[in-house]
């Protein structure tokens, strides 16, 4: 559980009584590549923290085709929305996701369901205040994947990849990227030899 320590050390201090009564209500699963880890329709009850490995979330519309909504990660280059696997409107509201969640390589999470987290909120105002910032990241991810399908051309959204996530090129699948991007594989080819990626 290191990783998930040195990730909430730097947003709240933690006692040692505190970080005992966290590995309580902290559930360690690994996942396989290729292996669900959350299925549409299913109520997400809880956060699931990337420890190790490279995940993500995506849709399938009414014509059956697979979007990429997400990709989540745990390296050097990974930030709150990166590190954090759930589907937050699922969560908040207690309604069916809309969202898929798969294993891209073999993956460790520790998993905190949501009684455990409403029991810490309850405990001490530093738990509260970390979901809450944890729910603004989850606003300002999809007000940026919005506003950047909008008003963002292709060229202007493999940018900003190369800016924030260049190393995925080499660890996700191509055409999830593309999916993820909002442009054909074909597409994302060429933009990759106009940037010099290949």
């Amino acid at each position: 559980m290191n990783k998930f320590l040195e990730f909430l050390k730097l947003n709240i201090d933690l006692t040692s009584s505190e970080i005992e009564l966290l590995a309580n209500r902290v559930v360690e699963k690994h996942f396989q590549k290729g292996e669900t880890i959350h299925h549409a329709e299913q109520i997400h009850n809880g956060i699931y923290f990337v420890e190790s490995g490279t995940a993500r979330g995506y849709y399938i519309d009414e014509n059956g085709k697979d979007t990429t909504w997400y990709i989540y990660f745990n390296d050097e280059n990974s930030h709150l929305t990166n590190l954090i696997v759930f589907d937050y409107d699922s969560y908040l509201n207690q309604t069916p996701s809309n969202l898929h969640f798969e294993a891209l390589s073999d993956c460790t999470f520790y998993i905190m369901k949501k009684e455990d987290i409403e029991y810490l909120c309850s405990q001490h105002l530093k738990w509260s205040e970390f979901m809450r910032r944890s729910s603004d990241m989850a606003y300002s991810l999809v007000h940026e994947k919005y506003f950047a399908q909008l008003v963002q051309n292709a060229d202007e959204r493999f940018a900003q990849f190369l800016k924030t996530t260049p190393h995925l090129l080499s660890k996700v699948p191509q055409y999830h990227i593309a999916s993820y991007l909002g442009i054909t594989p074909q597409h994302l080819s060429r933009l990759k030899k106009m940037n010099k990626c290949e």
